[in-house]
């Protein structure tokens, strides 16, 4: 075969985006103008509901949740320990403390069965990830967020496009939390989005994001004239960023629809392959974004998986994992907190032993086939 070059992500920038920032950079507002107001209405549009405020990243919108609910020092929030680590910074930031819990093994996603186990009178709220884009065990979370009083925080950085029950995630919850990153279904640059169900949290946090002043431009009746109602930051996302963002999220039924064809085009050629698992969606409810395609190597397959990465690499195809450690392993909360591995058997399983191929948009179901004949060539030549 001959090598190809097939990335791990890609973002896919046309013309119009182009020439939607060179607007934005002609014109006379370059931050909180229309452009961000448009994008947060049309990706509301998108979702199906909810009310949108464009942030500076995914993590901007998980802090500005937590601040948004008032939870801080003294409280406890149930946190995935297979996760991003924004996900855990954002709760430490606020001053609460987060407790982890372990995943399913055949998703990624926290497991719901367990979340009662951890419940304390310190404890406020539960933040769990759609793992990939494939979506949480909503009504079992609700459950039991709803049985003990709790928020409920949807981290959907991998999950534009996916839904629960035909609702789109992040529309569930009490909050919804995007990101924008380069590699992600769609991209500002960076960036991201805080989504609500409710008008007067999106106001609040609108404001929160913006120093906590009382008026917009829009809305002085004086330039340069305005108060601050409390403590607030600058998550703001920019007008040139918002319109890369208006472009991008015209194509996201196609981008999502050739994240699926790849998806399945590739876990259909690894399915002769004996040794590995793929996590992927275990309920008709739950309809994926197909972010990556992540397999487990299981035991004792393991132990060749930096070897089986390098010569993937040496092939052309480009891998990631998600993710390194299980978040309560890595130094900072180790050191803080402790760790208990038994505690975290499943996240350190796919921490230890997976590997994420692509499907994003820049590739084909022809790309598919050279990945998964390379894998198998591969295992071949480590046998």
């Amino acid at each position: 075969m001959t090598t190809r070059n097939l990335p791990f992500g890609k973002p896919w920038i046309g013309d119009e985006e182009k020439q939607a920032v060179l607007e934005v950079l002609s014109g006379d507002v370059l931050t909180h103008g229309p452009q961000s107001k448009a994008f947060e209405e049309e990706f509301a549009k998108y979702m199906g509901g909810g009310y949108c405020v464009s942030v500076s990243s995914g993590m901007a919108a998980l802090h500005l949740s937590y601040l948004e609910m008032g939870i801080g020092a003294g409280d406890e929030v149930i946190v995935p320990a297979e996760t991003h680590v924004a996900t855990a910074h954002a709760v430490e930031m606020v001053g609460a403390k987060p407790v982890f819990l372990d995943c399913e093994p055949g998703t990624g996603n926290i497991d719901a069965s367990k979340l009662e186990s951890l419940i304390t009178k310190k404890t406020k709220a539960i933040s769990m990830v759609h793992f990939l884009g494939v979506p949480c065990d909503m009504d079992a979370i609700m459950k039991v967020a709803d049985k003990h009083g709790l928020k409920v925080i949807e981290d959907c950085a991998l999950a534009i496009g996916s839904r629960y029950k035909g609702t789109h995630v992040g529309l569930i919850g009490d909050t919804g939390c995007y990101s924008f990153y380069p590699v992600k279904h769609i991209t500002t640059g960076d960036g991201g989005m805080f989504v609500t169900k409710h008008k007067e949290v999106a106001a609040r946090v609108s404001k929160i994001r913006g120093f906590y002043v009382d008026k917009t431009f829009s809305e002085r009746s004086i330039p340069g004239m305005y108060d601050t109602l409390g403590l607030g930051l600058n998550y703001r996302m920019s007008d040139i960023n918002a319109s890369i963002g208006r472009q991008q999220l015209k194509r996201m039924g196609v981008i999502r629809e050739r994240r699926e064809a790849n998806f399945n085009a590739l876990k259909s050629g690894l399915s002769k392959i004996s040794g590995i698992s793929i996590l992927d969606s275990q309920s008709k409810d739950a309809l994926s974004s197909f972010y990556c395609l992540s397999l487990v190597l299981e035991k004792p397959l393991d132990a060749k998986r930096i070897e089986i990465v390098k010569k993937l690499n040496a092939a052309g195809v480009g891998t990631s994992v998600y993710y390194p450690q299980p978040v309560p392993r890595m130094s900072y909360y180790q050191n803080k907190y402790g760790y208990n591995a038994a505690d975290f058997a499943q996240a350190e399983r796919i921490s230890d032993q997976s590997i994420a191929l692509p499907v994003g948009v820049h590739l084909t179901t022809d790309d598919m086939r050279y990945i998964a004949e390379t894998f198998s060539s591969v295992l071949k030549e480590l046998h």
